[in-house]
C-alpha cells in the first residue's frame, strides 16, 4: 500500500477520513505549514510518498520545470466542495488499484486519468 503526503490545501476532513480508512497519510500542515511547493515535492520524494494536492502548480513543476516526482502525484479536481464530499472523494480515489509511482494522476468525479511522468 502506498504512503501519501497531503499538501496543505487538502481539507482536514479528507485527511482524517483517509487515515480512518487505513491509509498512511502525512499532512504538511502538521509538520511544515507554509512551505513552498518545491519543499513539499522534495519531502514527498525523500519519504517515498505520493503527493496529494488540489494545486495545479505541481503539474508545472513536474512537466515544465522537470522536478522529480517519481513517487507520483495525485491532483484532485472535484467540482463539489462540501467537506463530506471531499472526504469521500479523496478516500475513494486513494483506494483505487492505481500504480502511483512514476505517474501524475488527475482525479475528477467518475474519471481518473494517469499520465506517465517524464
Amino acid at each position: 500500500m502506498a504512503s501519501f503526503l497531503a499538501n496543505e490545501n487538502t481539507p482536514r476532513d479528507a485527511v482524517v477520513a483517509a487515515r480512518a480508512a487505513g491509509h498512511d497519510v502525512d499532512w504538511i500542515v502538521e509538520t511544515y505549514p507554509g512551505v513552498d511547493d518545491d519543499v513539499v515535492l522534495a519531502r514527498a520524494q525523500r519519504e517515498s510518498r505520493v503527493l496529494i494536492t488540489f494545486d495545479k502548480d505541481f503539474g508545472e513543476l513536474v512537466f515544465r520545470l522537470g522536478k522529480n516526482a517519481s513517487n507520483g502525484v495525485l491532483l484532485l479536481r472535484p467540482r463539489l466542495s462540501s467537506p463530506g464530499f471531499f472526504a469521500a472523494f479523496v478516500t475513494t480515489v486513494m483506494s483505487q488499484p492505481i500504480t502511483w509511482a512514476g505517474h501524475f494522476t488527475v482525479a475528477r468525479e467518475g474519471v481518473v486519468r494517469t499520465v506517465p511522468l517524464p
